[in-house]
């Protein structure tokens, strides 16, 4: 099976997440979100997979969470996949599915738990932090 990312190219977290992707050489399908949209059933599988709740998905930094009232834990699940649907931002990145499971892979080394191919190199986050060490461990 091929991963699959879905990213948004102007989170920091996401480019981070597919940087260790494309250092691991494994086979791999970028989905930009904020492009393509999200669908009911889609969210549905997505969340169920990765063991979270939409309100757990929920972006609420860097989005309209609270300008739409989002925060509000009284709001339903219902209400709350609704508005991803209408503005995907709402949703927090990057998700990635692979053989391993489905992961909201916040923080970037996230990723790790889920992937089969570990890179043998330092990786760097954006800001020059060290992702994995040469052996493949977090730091």
């Amino acid at each position: 099976m091929t991963l699959v990312i879905y990213h948004n190219p102007a989170c920091g977290t996401s480019r981070n997440v597919l940087a260790i992707i494309k250092a691991g050489k494994e086979p791999h399908v970028v989905i930009e979100y904020l492009n393509t949209g999200w669908t009911k059933p889609q969210l549905l599988g997505l969340f169920a997979a990765a063991g979270i709740t939409p309100r757990q998905a929920l972006r609420t930094t860097k989005s309209p969470a609270d300008e739409l009232g989002l925060i509000d834990p009284a709001i339903s699940d219902e209400a709350l996949l609704d508005a991803m649907i209408l503005h995907p931002v709402l949703v927090n990145r990057p998700i990635v599915c692979s053989p391993k499971g489905v992961k909201l892979c916040r923080p970037s080394e996230a990723v790790l738990d889920i992937l089969d191919v570990i890179p043998d190199f330092p990786i760097l986050k954006e800001d020059g932090s060290v992702i994995v060490n040469k052996d493949g461990k977090t730091l």
